[in-house]
């Protein structure tokens, strides 16, 4: 059963149709019965509701009338570089037919074409990256603007990713403006840690940290991340890492720690450790506090959102929610799978060792196998298989 989404009535429903490959969108029903009536006559592969809350959600963007829409977040491992991208994803120019493997750049590097044809696939690893980011940002949504737990809403996508949706009052008004210094702070873009008091120089074009600027951090919000990944990179950095940034650094690590020199802000106390390393080691912390979202989805007031409960037509994979304390221990390549009966036989043109409902699958390489429903699916959702006799 698909969950009811809130305020069923405000919303804009849309669908992509399987065959014909098109958008239908602009849509209003007053029940959900009759929403699940339209899916079942048009079997879409795709359903979407808005992330905004409308006074006439079946009319034109001008003509809505829009009253809100919730804070949404998705985290997905197309903008994040993992190692399993230069594996098992690949892009090809429409215009040139230049290939590469791993996230799909703008424009061709050879003809600055930008539609690519892309092949994706979803692995443990990617799956973890995102899991990481999305706990990332739970904790800053939780910590640092103050929303409970229960207050947010976590979701598998249904492909490589999850997304964090925000309905709280608090939030719904909130234009896309300020949507933006939430992305900001979430990914903390424009951090400064100088002394406000103290002056650039400038030389042959060029700035670089003055001897008078001064490291500071207080201990609220970004600052005090800024503190504790520090302490966090310095504790688990490799030494080889630790003498990139400064050898001191690497020297004085135990004296450091030990002397909580980070946390009570004694940064003149390490001798050889200036404010230039400190920023250094700064920049590491913002890396691994910051969460790495697909910014453009929280900025949009007017976004499009798969709908919870539906399956996703990459991978035929639900999307699917789960208490946020369950980020750690959710297994999406379980326990998001809907089809559990039944097989299909497939000609499997090329496909990576992969982990699906329980069992692995794979190696293929043009290979006819009878599979369990899922996993032929994903297949062929994937451009990898087709069904054969």
């Amino acid at each position: 059963m698909v969950p009811i989404p809130s305020s069923f009535a405000h919303r804009e429903f849309a669908y992509l149709m399987f065959k014909e490959r098109f958008m239908v969108r602009h849509k209003r029903f007053e029940s959900m019965q009759a929403f699940q009536n339209v899916l079942a006559r048009n079997v879409p592969s795709d359903v979407y509701h808005s992330c905004a809350y409308y006074e006439q959600p079946d009319l034109e963007m001008d003509k809505k009338g829009w009253i809100g829409s919730d804070l949404v977040f998705d985290i997905d491992a197309d903008h994040i570089p993992t190692s399993c991208g230069k594996i098992h994803d690949e892009w090809v120019c429409q215009k040139c037919e230049f290939s590469g493997k791993g996230i799909t750049p703008e424009e061709c590097p050879i003809c600055s074409g930008d539609r690519f044809s892309v092949k994706t696939w979803l692995c443990d690893l990617c799956i973890e990256s995102t899991r990481v980011e999305t706990a990332k940002l739970v904790d800053i949504l939780t910590k640092d603007f103050g929303f409970a737990a229960n207050e947010l809403h976590v979701f598998f996508s249904g492909h490589r990713g999850y997304h964090v949706h925000v309905e709280d009052e608090v939030v719904r008004s909130l234009d896309a403006l300020s949507r933006k210094e939430i992305v900001d702070y979430v990914t903390g873009l424009g951090l400064s840690v100088l002394d406000k008091s103290s002056k650039e120089k400038s030389i042959q074009g060029r700035t670089r940290v003055a001897t008078t600027k001064k490291f500071s951090l207080h201990n609220y919000g970004w600052n005090q991340r800024l503190k504790m990944g520090m302490i966090k990179f310095l504790s688990t950095a490799s030494d080889e890492d630790l003498k990139k940034l400064n050898n001191n650094l690497f020297k004085n690590k135990s004296f450091i720690l030990k002397q909580r020199v980070i946390e009570e802000s004694r940064w003149d106390d390490v001798t050889g450790v200036g404010v230039a390393t400190w920023l250094k080691l700064a920049e590491q912390a913002k890396i691994l506090g910051s969460a790495n979202i697909d910014t453009v989805v929280t900025t949009d007031i007017h976004r499009l959102i798969r709908m919870n409960g539906t399956l996703h037509g990459k991978t035929g994979l639900l999307k699917i929610e789960f208490p946020t304390h369950k980020l750690d221990d959710f297994d999406p390549l379980t326990q998001a799978v809907a089809f559990k009966k039944d097989t299909a036989k497939v000609l499997v043109s090329d496909a990576p060792k992969f982990r699906l409902g329980g069992a692995t699958w794979g190696p293929y390489k043009n290979d006819k196998v009878v599979l369990p429903t899922a996993v032929a699916v994903m297949l062929i959702l994937k451009g990898r298989a087709e069904v054969t006799n």
